[in-house]
């Protein structure tokens, strides 16, 4: 794996139980790895027994809460936007290109695929050219960001829309990133969903492949991280965070899956650009034409 590369782990209280760490030495990663914790986490010398002194990375989360624009004034710490932003400011001083932030509580990334009429999968066995080729789709797409999908993106199947659009114009969780083009994000909560949105409506590009799914494990099933405040304010509470961003484009719907739970709903004609093909240029059809086309 290239040494300007490293993946970031973002956690928090869970020094005995990094999933996301597991997944990866299964999958074959070989390339640099940090975990990135904060120095309110009572848990550090844990991390560092358990990971080593040189795999474990600690912020100044008073620092970073007091450069955040958590669009509350709740002074809640127990976020992982403060991570999120400080991840560029640690790739710099690492002296990376790339990095990779990815949540401490995946137990799989799957590789999604169409076979006979259905959409299988099955989980990814070498990251080392799955990053490869993600970096390569950072630089070639121009984009801010690239991400792997979530599991429920694929909602319906192949009959369910998203996976035969190749790109959705998101990202969440897993985020690729070049260390000189960064994002500020912004959001006590649904902090991914807030600067996808705000951001792509002005002009820059988040997106998902639909190759691959990040699989979680079941919301609050894990203590530590941000489970205690997630079931405080609950979803009702979270979502509004990208409503009060971007209330032209978003608003908040019921999402009916096994237990039904308040959601933030997108108008993505409202919320993003367009992309258009070069076609549509000025002055292309008369190229075109005298090309012979």
């Amino acid at each position: 794996m290239r040494n300007d590369f490293a993946v970031f782990i973002l956690t928090h209280g869970r020094a005995d139980n990094v999933v996301t760490m597991k997944m990866l030495k299964k999958g074959g990663y070989t390339g640099r790895w940090y975990m990135v914790i904060d120095n309110e986490d009572d848990q550090q010398q844990k991390y560092i027994s358990n990971y080593g002194a040189d795999h474990v990375i600690v912020f100044d989360k008073q620092a970073a809460y007091d450069a955040a624009d958590t669009m509350d004034t709740f002074n809640d710490h127990r976020a992982i936007i403060y991570a999120r932003n400080e991840s560029w400011k640690i790739a710099k001083n690492l002296g990376l290109k790339y990095f990779l932030m990815l949540d401490d509580d995946y137990k799989s990334i799957d590789y999604r695929y169409a076979d006979k009429g259905a959409l299988k999968y099955k989980s990814v066995k070498d990251f080392d050219r799955v990053f490869e080729d993600m970096l390569n789709f950072l630089d070639t797409s121009n984009a801010d960001t690239v991400a792997f999908c979530q599991g429920g993106d694929f909602v319906g199947g192949l009959d369910g829309g998203n996976f035969k659009k190749g790109l959705l114009r998101k990202a969440m969780n897993s985020f690729f990133c070049r260390t000189d083009r960064p994002i500020q994000f912004k959001g006590t909560m649904n902090e991914d969903v807030v600067t996808y949105t705000t951001q792509s409506s002005r002009g820059r590009l988040f997106f998902s492949y639909t190759a691959f799914a990040v699989i979680q494990l079941p919301t609050q099933s894990l203590t530590g991280g941000m489970t205690d405040a997630y079931k405080e304010g609950g979803t009702y509470l979270k979502t509004f965070y990208a409503v009060m961003s971007m209330p032209s484009a978003v608003k908040v719907g019921m999402m009916y899956t096994k237990h039904k739970r308040i959601h933030h709903k997108i108008d993505w004609g409202k919320c993003a650009p367009k992309i258009l093909n070069q076609k549509w240029k000025k002055g292309a059809k008369e190229n075109v034409e005298h090309n012979g086309g």
